[in-house]
């Protein structure tokens, strides 16, 4: 089963290109801190603006740093291309990922039924566990708990959800459905508590790029039965959290590392850096969360 806190690594560039030296830092940063998966080229790492060739390297990385450690390292291969879906599947399964990230084609605006058959067709490419990632504030599509019941069902290798739609009651309504043969993963950092409380196991974050250690032992602590220690938690992480989605991901968490000395790099275009406002916003987030000195 899938749980704890998986980060969802940002890219770092320099001059345009990957910073190679800087990823294989953030990596290093988030296995000593405990998370208990990576996640390359997801939306925090800007898959849309990544080669195939930049995504091979990137997960190359990962796996080189996390060999051994008992670390799953998840490559995201969702497009809103099936067939070009299917071959970054077949792709990251030859290099060796231990799990695959599919989103929600986007742009597309597919039905419920050519959702469900472009999920499949993912799906049966590989041996590998699938999780459905569900945000349709960027892919303009809501995958239904119809939909992801239909697809536990039916293919094994769907194993889990990014429930990032922002809605509580999906999430709920999925496990409601699907039980102990599909894990939920939150997709919203603020939304990690209430999931776990409605029988999530997890999180694919955001917020770990920075705090991971935190994150990973707010999850832990609830898993634990450690109710009052999570909530603690999450009531430190809540205000770092709304300050990283100030404006679209990633591009408060990257000026956030930024601040910290970590790799991260302007975001590529059509992302572009923070306001003034909004870099003094997460500033003063980083100030009060005790990460930067005033």
């Amino acid at each position: 089963m899938m749980k704890g806190c998986i980060t969802a690594l940002v890219t770092p560039f320099r001059n345009g290109r990957i910073d190679v030296a800087g990823f294989r830092r953030n990596v290093r940063f988030q296995l000593r801190n405990g998370v208990s998966g990576l996640l390359v080229a997801g939306s925090t790492g800007e898959s849309p603006t990544l080669s195939s060739v930049e995504k091979a390297r990137l997960l190359e990385i990962a796996l080189e740093e996390a060999a051994g450690r008992g670390v799953l390292v998840v490559a995201g291969v969702g497009t809103n291309d099936t067939v070009k879906s299917v071959e970054q599947a077949k792709a990251a399964r030859k290099a060796g990922a231990g799990a695959l990230l599919v989103v929600a084609p986007y742009y597309n605006k597919p039905t419920p039924e050519g959702l469900f058959l472009h999920f499949r067709a993912v799906a049966e490419a590989t041996d590998l566990p699938n999780i459905i990632y569900n945000i349709p504030g960027r892919s303009a599509v809501n995958i239904t708990p119809g939909t992801i019941e239909r697809l536990a069902r039916t293919c094994r290798t769907v194993v889990a959800v990014k429930e990032a739609s922002g809605s509580l009651d999906q999430a709920t309504e999925i496990l409601s459905r699907c039980g102990s043969r599909l894990t939920v993963l939150s997709g919203d950092d603020s939304l990690t508590l209430p999931i776990l409380a409605a029988g999530g196991k997890g999180v694919i974050s955001v917020v770990s790029n920075l705090v991971p250690a935190h994150t990973s032992m707010m999850v832990e602590h609830f898993l634990a039965g450690r109710v009052a220690e999570a909530q603690k938690l999450h009531l430190k992480l809540f205000p770092l959290v709304k300050a990283m989605f100030i404006e679209s991901n990633p591009i408060p968490v990257k000026a956030a590392m930024a601040m910290l000395g970590m790799a991260a790099g302007d975001p590529r275009l059509p992302l572009c850096p923070p306001t003034a406002e909004h870099r003094s916003a997460i500033r003063r987030a980083l100030v009060d969360y005790g990460l930067l000195k005033g």
